[in-house]
């Protein structure tokens, strides 16, 4: 569960941290003949990553798309979160249509929400913009008061353009 909260505070954000995989989900093995066949080639090597810091104009880009999200979360509207990811969204099994169930959960939960945040870098992993923060979410229940929700460091996300708009796409796994 703490994976799903920390995927639905970050998308609310725009361009938050990801789900607990930070990566594309592993390679299945081939499943086991029983005919003694000669052992098959070894499967190529994955081929490295290419990682460059963005600019930082494109920094600078992010940061007001961040921020605006955290406004619309704080005023419990998943009508202006939403929009922030992207209808192809998956990451973690979780796509869009998860994401808004979570968030309207969360709404309903918490009678007041806060968010900090800040983002710690962003990178350019062949040729898709990973945004790596660190915040927190805090939340104020009925009778108990304020509480941590969730909290997390250098956690990565997904974002591309679409329409115009930065959108998080999540890792496509």
């Amino acid at each position: 569960m703490p994976a799903c909260i920390r995927t639905i505070a970050l998308v609310m954000l725009a361009l938050g941290a990801a789900p607990a995989s930070a990566g594309p989900a592993p390679a299945r093995p081939a499943p086991a003949t029983s005919s003694p066949a000669a052992p098959s080639p070894a499967a190529p090597a994955p081929q490295p990553k290419t990682v460059t810091e963005a600019s930082p104009q494109l920094v600078a880009e992010l940061r007001p798309v961040v921020e605006r999200a955290r406004q619309r979360f704080e005023a419990r509207d998943a009508g202006g979160v939403l929009p922030n990811v992207s209808a192809q969204y998956r990451s973690a099994g979780l796509t869009k249509a998860g994401l808004r169930e979570q968030l309207l959960a969360m709404f309903a939960l918490y009678e007041a929400t806060r968010v900090r945040l800040s983002i710690d870098r962003v990178q350019l992993v062949d040729g898709a913009v990973w945004v790596y923060t660190s915040g927190e979410v805090t939340g104020r229940l009925p009778l108990l008061g304020w509480m941590r929700v969730l909290a997390w460091q250098g956690q990565p996300e997904v974002a591309r353009r679409e329409g115009g708009a930065w959108r998080l796409i999540g890792f496509q796994d």
